[in-house]
C-alpha cells in the first residue's frame, strides 16, 4: 500500500542568520550551490536531497511560527544532519576542511562503540552535523548508505 505521506526526504531547509556567510560556509565546503540567493534562498545537491538556506526569521514565518532569536537558542536543537564517508582517512579530511572554512569542532572524530570512526562540527548557525564513516553502511557510487536490514 502506497502512504499518502512518501518516506522521503526531498530538501532540508535550514534557517540562517546571514545567507551569505551561510552560502560561503557552504560553497568552501566544495558544494554544489542552485538557485538565486535574490530570492532569499538558495539550495545545495547532496547525495539524494537538497539542503536549503533560508533565513532564520523568514523560516519561521513561512512555518507560521515566530522565530527565537539566534542568540538564545541552545547549542543541542534535538536534531544533527550526517555525512557518512569510505574511510577514517575521509572523515579526518572533511574535518580538516570544516575547520579551514570556518566550521567549529564540536567533538573531534574518534572511534566509536559501534565500530565506526565519528565527530561532530557546527556550521556558522550553529547546526549539528556528524561525519561519520560506519563500516556497516556501505556507500553506493552515487554517495548513499544504505542500511541493511536487522535480523530480528
Amino acid at each position: 500500500m502506497t502512504s499518502p505521506v512518501p518516506a522521503r526526504l526531498s530538501i532540508v531547509t535550514l534557517g540562517v542568520v546571514d545567507l551569505e556567510r551561510s552560502v560561503r560556509f557552504y560553497t568552501d565546503l566544495g558544494w554544489e550551490q542552485r538557485g538565486d540567493l535574490a530570492q532569499g534562498i538558495t539550495w545545495f545537491r547532496t547525495a539524494d536531497s537538497w539542503l536549503g538556506l533560508f533565513g532564520h526569521e523568514a523560516l519561521a514565518e513561512d512555518a507560521g511560527l515566530t522565530a527565537v532569536p539566534q542568540r538564545d537558542l541552545p547549542a543541542y536543537r534535538g536534531i544533527t544532519l550526517a555525512a557518512n564517508l569510505d574511510s577514517r582517512a575521509a572523515v579526518d579530511a572533511a574535518f580538516d576542511t570544516v575547520q579551514a572554512v570556518g566550521g567549529r569542532i564540536v567533538k573531534p572524530a574518534k572511534e566509536t562503540p559501534w565500530g565506526g570512526y565519528s565527530g561532530y562540527f557546527a556550521d556558522p548557525d550553529g547546526h549539528l552535523w556528524e561525519l561519520a564513516h560506519n563500516p556497516g553502511f556501505p556507500i553506493d557510487a552515487e554517495g548513499r548508505i544504505d542500511i541493511p536490514a536487522s535480523d530480528g
